[in-house]
């Protein structure tokens, strides 16, 4: 036998696929894998959280002061929403917090929770609110959020997107834009459910706090009324849902549980009207 040599045939090492069709599927097959990945490590991120002791999370914070923000801590108004607060915080269980309440001059009606068991509150809020039963449920569903510690696992999640930024980004400015851009979406876009509960459990506490649940939510009702177009709603809309689907859930839950819907509405105390 013998041995003829010639040349590999044409083509032998190169893909019949088109080569833009082979470049979508590498993209894709690494978006996916990275999306994967980038859950898992989301997912870690809220169960690591979740077993950070509260009074750890106090001795982080407790000396945080809200740097750039124009916070009032002491004065008549502070001290009536402080008292409020401090009545709802008894009818609360497992929330190891000393939970202290600040005011944000602004006209847009908001309510944060902040790490370290700090809450803030605009004046446009206290101006909004009618009755002291709409305020308590305002405050009720922030320390719903201390309770089910989402304040925390939301900025687990935006140091985790701002990282994850920075690593697929070139430049220094892109990347810190797009990281304060998508955390803030993210730590909306994961809070449906979390809103839901801390509702629901800002909504017992005021049941537990005047034996029923009658004007709670007239406030929500307002920002219902008034659409999403007026500049204050979509203020408190950056950070709180507020659809009609909201109100629903609140009622129903109301009626589930059997919390009278009538009642006298408290008056807000003289201080907050100042």
């Amino acid at each position: 036998m013998r041995f003829e040599p010639r040349l590999p045939r044409d083509g032998i090492n190169i893909s019949q696929e088109h080569p833009l069709k082979e470049a979508a599927i590498l993209i894709a097959g690494l978006t996916a894998v990275f999306a994967v990945l980038f859950g898992l490590v989301l997912v870690f991120v809220d169960l690591v959280v979740m077993l950070v002791p509260p009074s750890a999370e106090a001795r982080v914070f407790s000396s945080w002061s809200a740097e750039g923000l124009d916070l009032r801590r002491e004065g008549p108004r502070v001290e009536a929403v402080q008292a409020l607060l401090d009545r709802l915080v008894r009818h609360g269980s497992d929330m190891p917090y000393h939970f202290r309440v600040a005011i944000l001059p602004g006209d847009d009606p908001n309510a944060l929770a902040l790490p370290g068991g700090l809450i803030l509150v605009t004046d446009g809020l206290l101006r909004a609110v009618e009755s002291e039963n709409e305020l308590a449920l305002v405050l009720g569903h922030e320390l719903g959020h201390f309770h089910h510690r989402d304040h925390l696992r939301r900025l687990g999640r935006g140091m985790v997107l701002g990282v994850a930024l920075a690593v697929v980004s070139s430049a220094a400015k892109t990347r810190l834009r797009l990281a304060d851009v998508v955390g803030a979406l993210t730590a909306r876009g994961f809070s449906r459910d979390d809103e839901q509960r801390s509702d629901r459990f800002g909504l017992a506490l005021v049941q537990a706090e005047y034996g029923h649940v009658a004007g709670a939510w007239r406030f929500f009702e307002r920002l219902q009324a008034a659409g999403q177009g007026t500049a204050g709603v979509a203020a408190y809309l950056s950070s709180h849902p507020g659809n009609r689907g909201r109100i629903d859930d609140l009622e129903s839950y109301a009626h589930e549980h059997g919390w009278p819907a009538s009642g006298p509405a408290s008056a807000l105390d003289p201080a907050l009207s100042r």
